[in-house]
């Protein structure tokens, strides 16, 4: 791969769009367009803070069961990178209220039938050093 079809404008454009949507469905807990956003596959996994969930309808099943309280993040810090017109990643460092922790998000995205889908996706905390 050439460095040329890296973060091609178009294509950073769209993912980051696709990414804001996400936040703004989790901050919302709008389940429905959370299941929307992810690749409706048996391959499609979602390491968590305290599950580890393997396919689509493991992580449909989690978000359904999952509080809807408490989800308004601030992000520190961004990085999104598109590879080509068809695979990004995703990071972030956030914070919530009354957490000391610092919080990560990772996202492998792919444009599945020209949608953006999250295939992979893994959450941890991490302690304040």
């Amino acid at each position: 791969m050439s460095a040329e079809p890296i973060n091609h404008p178009a294509t950073l454009a769209a993912i980051e769009a696709a990414f804001d949507e996400y936040e703004r469905a989790l901050t919302t807990n709008d389940v429905a367009m959370l299941d929307t956003l992810f690749w409706q596959s048996p391959h499609t996994f979602r390491y968590g803070a305290t599950e580890n969930l393997q396919g689509y309808d493991a992580i449909r099943e989690f978000r359904a069961q999952r509080p809807g309280k408490g989800l308004m993040r601030t992000i520190i810090d961004k990085s999104v990178t598109s590879f080509g017109a068809d695979l990004a990643v995703a990071n972030i460092t956030f914070s919530r209220a009354g957490e000391p922790r610092i919080g990560r998000q990772s996202q492998t995205w792919a444009r599945i039938d020209g949608q953006w889908r999250v295939v992979a996706a893994h959450v941890s905390w991490m302690d304040p050093s």
